[in-house]
């Protein structure tokens, strides 16, 4: 079923690269098709006459072309699904970088974190933790940036509370620092919705 659900990102270009990548480019080129199949039904459908005849001709057949084209390359370079590695390979990584956390030891936290994100980027504890530690730490920028990628993001759902919180934490966080890019004066409270005591894999409960 799910395999049936991935090919069906073949429909519109760039979109499997999109969708189960995030990529830019994908995104880019899906963007460029929807621009000029817009152009291509406007000028045959809508507005007959807004251009010349070898003009719309000329945005069908660009609209085919880049269709077939990026579907003949995502068939021949398919996205595979992201692993997802067992808790059991997960939880460890995060319960260190969590200890780490709570200790303050930054680099440490920021170093484990990113760790089980490579291990399992769709842990959207991990992005929202890394998130918050960039925060604290005054990186506000890549602190933005982490917590919006992980908003638009399926795993980000069950997050999203905790997400909008942390992000006007940074909305505040950059009012008080003026622009100034010197890291903030850090506060002892735990990151917002993320368990500290509790956590949500079997694992993870453990401190």
């Amino acid at each position: 079923m799910l395999v049936a659900l991935r090919s069906l990102t073949l429909v519109w270009p760039g979109l499997p690269w999109l969708w189960l990548r995030g990529s830019m480019a994908g995104l880019v080129l899906a963007v460029a098709f929807a621009i000029t199949l817009d152009v291509a039904i406007v000028t045959t459908f809508i507005w007959p006459g807004l251009v010349e005849l070898p003009l719309t001709i000329g945005c069908w057949t660009a609209a085919g072309l880049v269709w077939l084209a990026s579907t003949v390359s995502a068939l021949a370079a398919f996205p595979a699904a992201l692993a997802s590695p067992p808790p059991a390979e997960v939880d460890p990584l995060f319960i260190r970088a969590r200890d780490a956390y709570l200790a303050r030891d930054w680099l440490t936290a920021e170093v484990r974190l990113r760790e089980v994100l490579d291990a399992s980027p769709t842990d959207g504890e991990a992005q929202l933790l890394l998130g918050t530690l960039l925060r604290r730490v005054g990186r506000l920028d890549e602190a933005a940036t982490a917590l919006e990628k992980l908003a638009a993001s399926d795993s980000g759902i069950r997050w999203r509370q905790a997400i909008a919180a942390e992000q006007r934490r940074v909305v505040a966080a950059r009012q008080a620092a003026g622009g100034n890019p010197v890291p903030l004066p850090l506060a002892d409270e735990p990151p917002a919705e993320v368990t500290v005591e509790k956590e949500s894999g079997p694992n993870r409960a453990a401190a």
